[in-house]
């Protein structure tokens, strides 16, 4: 199996740490290590270095380069153009395609937290070995424990088989980022999971998969395999920019024939860390006393739950605060009840009007 690891994106909600020029991707957030050497080095330790992929955009290449210098050149795939999760995923297909058409691939993001390795591997050995075997797209999906409004909703239908203490099971739907009442309606119902974005199959079956559900897109797909075969870099530039933006889960996920899919239940201390208020959740053990979570230098006064992500050389301080993200970075601090940290993306969208220098 190939693993593409995804690391094109902005990280928007990570915002002020996370800027344009380096997102959130290439900080040190929960390790001293940035997110995307801690999502390398757990693949490179059971796969090949000739068999990761790191999708992305041009602007990173150099900064990839720079924190893998281990990864080969050429199993860096920059996308000519930032143009959301379809077009990226197309791409990487196109180009596996032309030298491993029928080798499984696994997209993974850079910005995710596993607690267990070894039974996450397990979970990607068997998802390798049943795409091989039923010719079927495999994706991994987690019980959810919050109503999440950020996250997609996969359900699963009966059991499928259980191997090697692996359940799998059959695919009926997906929806993405639902409201939060539907969100909380899912998690009542029990057999809604949150969908952890693992997408596994072939580079054949995965442009089969446009050409079914997305065939506008697939066109110019189709158009790119052939300019990289004659290595026309103009042509490839040409058509990737004629592609809409839209995710890969709106473009195709959500349209999917079921019996063309098979989810595996996973356990394995999974989260994303898309904002601030997930971080301090996955932070929790190494809270205060009072459940603050702590990086910088800081001293309080009746201050519970909160997060607080500063310099070691600039002092915080904080009287009286519950429930609140503090972010402090040389030239922007955010200050936000940590129950509307997914917000911090609407901030980012205010910026993007008259006040771009601080993305």
């Amino acid at each position: 199996m190939n693993i593409i690891i995804m690391a094109g994106g902005r990280g928007t909600r990570f915002w002020p740490l996370s800027r344009h020029q380096k997102p959130k991707q290439f900080s040190a957030i929960i390790e001293k290590r940035s997110m995307l050497e801690v999502t390398f080095d757990r693949f490179n330790k059971d796969y090949p270095v000739d068999n990761i992929y790191v999708s992305t955009v041009p602007e990173f290449r150099d900064e990839i380069a720079e924190l893998l210098p281990q990864l080969p050149a050429q199993n860096i795939i920059a996308e000519p153009e930032k143009r959301d999760t379809a077009a990226a995923m197309g791409f990487v297909a196109a180009n596996l395609y032309l030298k491993e058409p029928d080798e499984p691939i696994a997209f993974i993001p850079s910005d995710h937290y596993i607690g267990d390795e070894a039974v996450f591997h397990k979970f990607m050995k068997v998802a390798e070995d049943l795409i091989k075997s039923e010719g079927k797209m495999l994706d991994i999906a987690i019980n959810p424990n919050f109503p999440s409004t950020v996250l997609g909703y996969t359900k699963i239908g009966k059991e499928y088989k259980s191997e090697n203490g692996v359940s799998v099971y059959e695919f009926e739907e997906h929806v993405e980022k639902p409201s939060y009442e539907l969100a909380q309606k899912y998690i009542n119902e029990g057999s809604y999971l949150w969908h952890a974005s693992y997408y596994m199959w072939t580079p054949r079956k995965f442009l089969e998969s446009f050409q079914k559900y997305a065939p506008d897109i697939s066109k110019h797909l189709e158009s790119i395999v052939k300019a990289l075969n004659d290595a026309d870099e103009n042509k490839v530039q040409e058509e990737y920019g004629k592609m809409r933006k839209i995710s890969f889960d709106y473009a195709v996920t959500e349209n999917m024939d079921p019996d063309n899919v098979l989810i595996i239940k996973g356990d394995f201390g999974w989260s994303d860390i898309g904002a601030w208020d997930t971080l301090h959740d996955q932070l929790c053990k190494q809270a205060d006393k009072n459940g603050n979570v702590i990086r910088g230098d800081w001293v309080g006064e009746d201050t519970t739950q909160s997060l607080i992500y500063g310099k070691d050389d600039k002092m915080i301080a904080t009287i009286g605060m519950d429930d609140i993200v503090v972010v402090d970075t040389e030239d922007a601090l955010l200050i936000c009840p940590k129950g509307r940290a997914q917000d911090v993306k609407k901030i980012v969208e205010k910026l993007e009007k008259d006040k771009k220098h601080y993305l």
